[in-house]
């Protein structure tokens, strides 16, 4: 189970101004269900999924995995984190395989149980053909799956999912999606953040909607939707572009 309790992270400009990107965060999500963290760009979506990643701290509040404070043990934490972010980059001259392997280690997990491991992601992503080729000779879909393969390589609680489908073609992004279905079933606890609003609907059990660092909304969609009264995801993001447009006119 993943609870963040009144998460607040606080930046300084150039100018020694301070930027609050985001305010007092409050979340909870069992394990087996996939949350959409959602927003337009510059809502602060990035930045709550960094600090639940234990990658900046925050200013203020907490968040317990399990019941344990992430950010003060988050070096325990971080092996049963996995954080796929739609920018990440992979080694060139590595192939699929090394790639998967070097995170394993990096994970501290053994021989045995890496080869097991990466013989069944092998199979469960479909990555045969190309499981030995290297990643600079891959196709971005294939790509994709060597970051997700190297993302959950040691089994972790938590999968953090940051634009997962990003640039990928149609059948690509099904084999993902299948994918993180999969995983759900395995009863991890799921962030799933995405602009895309088809695969918020099939894939999420409730959803989180950040507006300019503050939490809008946060339960099962038609609960959101109705106490926005708005009809679809589409309306609601609408109207909160036209908000923060008359706020900065």
């Amino acid at each position: 189970m993943l609870k963040v309790s009144n998460l607040r992270k606080v930046f300084i400009d150039r100018k020694s101004n301070e930027i609050e990107a985001v305010k007092d965060l409050n979340l909870s999500i069992e394990a087996g269900q996939i949350l959409g963290l959602l927003g337009m760009n510059g809502a602060g979506k990035s930045t709550a999924l960094r600090m639940l990643s234990t990658v900046i701290k925050p200013s203020s509040g907490q968040a317990f995995l399990n019941d344990v404070d992430m950010h003060a043990n988050s070096l325990e934490v971080r092996r049963s984190i996995g954080f796929l972010s739609g920018s990440t980059g992979l080694y060139k001259r590595l192939t699929a395989r090394e790639t998967i392997v070097w995170f394993a280690k990096l994970n501290g997990m053994g021989k045995q149980d890496i080869k097991t491991r990466v013989d069944e992601l092998v199979v469960l992503l479909n990555m045969s053909e190309f499981i030995d080729r290297k990643c600079e000779k891959l196709s971005t879909g294939q790509k994709q799956k060597v970051n997700i393969a190297r993302t959950i390589i040691h089994n972790p609680s938590l999968l953090i999912l940051d634009e997962a489908t990003t640039g990928l073609d149609v059948v690509a992004k099904r084999s993902i999606i299948d994918f993180i279905k999969h995983m759900k079933n395995e009863n991890r606890v799921i962030l799933f953040c995405t602009h895309h609003m088809d695969e918020v609907l099939e894939l999420c059990d409730s959803i989180a909607v950040l507006n300019q660092g503050e939490l809008v909304g946060n339960g099962q969609i038609d609960d959101v939707l109705q106490s926005q009264d708005c009809s679809n995801l589409g309306e609601l993001f609408n109207r909160y572009a036209e908000r923060i447009g008359v706020a900065k006119s």
